[in-house]
């Protein structure tokens, strides 16, 4: 069944059918249950291309990715947000447009995305403290969602961000009541929101412990492999080296983990360690016992979250900026024990 037959068996028009299933507000309740029932009983699938007439909607979102940031395609931690918005816009008949471009060309490509109808909103990822995009986006008038926040932002916006100031606060407590005094932090790019957030965190619960960050024990990268084994290699060989790492990724607390092998350490006696993001599909940390304490949120449930918000804001683009901050859960496993004694 097609939609305009669909529509003459409800006596509506195709316009109107098409908007209940979408969630237009100005169809009402009534019309929009009686719609639903009716595409369920009659086993009706939407078809893209029909609701692409009738609505004048392109029927994709589209995330655009520089090449600076290419790696993060690959990064499992994008694969899950990804994996969790294709679950929202497929439920919703929506495609994903992914475009990787040149960094200079971002903003001619978010122009030439409005201009040609591509995409009928935006995810936008990797915020940075100070973040032209926004501005950009609501100039043009695109519909957008940010994964993360803009601590530097004036407009209002919409949002979807896990409270990495807090999650790396109460990391950082349980390492200082875990008798830990020398704790390193193996950061992301500091510009980035999200790590700016995360190193606010670990400093306030320094400091509420009246002790002083030291700059030999804060490095800030990619959260690669290659780039937490250099910084944990670099602090663990200081004349007095961390007894704890906290790191802002399980990438990275790989090579940190490789880091500390190296010198012949055990990792949750000798050297304690916390990371960040360990629910991942392509990268379990362990089984039944978590091989890393960690500060746990679902970035698939954030990708899900997003993929809704901004499908809400097309529906109705005078809705006011929705935001969502999630709670990371701090989960105990076998890398983090006692400050070992001198």
């Amino acid at each position: 069944m097609n939609l305009k037959e669909l529509a003459r068996k409800l006596d509506l028009s195709p316009t109107t059918v098409s908007r209940a299933l979408n969630g237009y507000p100005e169809v009402n309740e009534e019309t929009r249950a009686r719609v639903a029932a009716a595409a369920r009983r009659y086993n009706y699938a939407p078809n893209s291309r029909a609701i692409r007439l009738a609505t004048g909607k392109a029927m994709a979102i589209g995330h655009v990715i520089p090449i600076a940031a290419r790696h993060e395609i690959v990064n499992p931690v994008f694969a899950d947000f990804i994996a969790g918005a294709g679950e929202t816009y497929s439920r919703s008949g929506y495609d994903m447009v992914l475009t990787v471009v040149p960094d200079m060309d971002e903003e001619r490509v978010y122009r030439e995305l409005k201009a040609r109808g591509t995409v009928d909103g935006i995810i936008l990822h990797a915020p940075r403290l100070q973040d032209a995009r926004l501005a950009l986006l609501t100039e043009i008038g695109f519909p957008f969602v940010v994964h993360g926040r803009v601590t530097e932002a004036t407009l209002p916006y919409s949002w979807v961000d896990v409270n990495n100031r807090r999650a790396f606060l109460r990391a950082t407590e349980f390492l200082l009541d875990l008798g830990h005094r020398r704790i390193g932090l193996i950061n992301g790019l500091e510009f980035m929101d999200f790590a700016f957030r995360r190193r606010s965190g670990f400093e306030q619960a320094l400091a509420a412990r009246g002790l002083t960050p030291d700059p030999a024990l804060m490095a800030s990268d990619e959260m690669t492999e290659t780039a937490g084994y250099r910084a944990a290699s670099r602090m663990l060989g200081l004349a007095a080296p961390p007894t704890a790492l906290l790191v802002s990724s399980m990438i990275s607390a790989i090579g940190a983990r490789r880091a500390i092998q190296d010198r012949g350490l055990t990792l949750g006696r000798d050297v304690s360690v916390i990371i960040h993001d360990d629910e991942l599909s392509y990268l379990r940390n362990g089984e039944a016992v978590p091989i890393y304490t960690a500060t746990r949120s679902s970035v698939r449930e954030a990708g899900r979250l997003a993929a809704q918000m901004l499908l809400d804001i097309i529906a109705d683009p005078a809705s006011a900026p929705q935001q969502r901050l999630l709670e990371a859960e701090l989960i105990i496993g076998q890398s983090t024990g006692p400050a070992p004694q001198a």
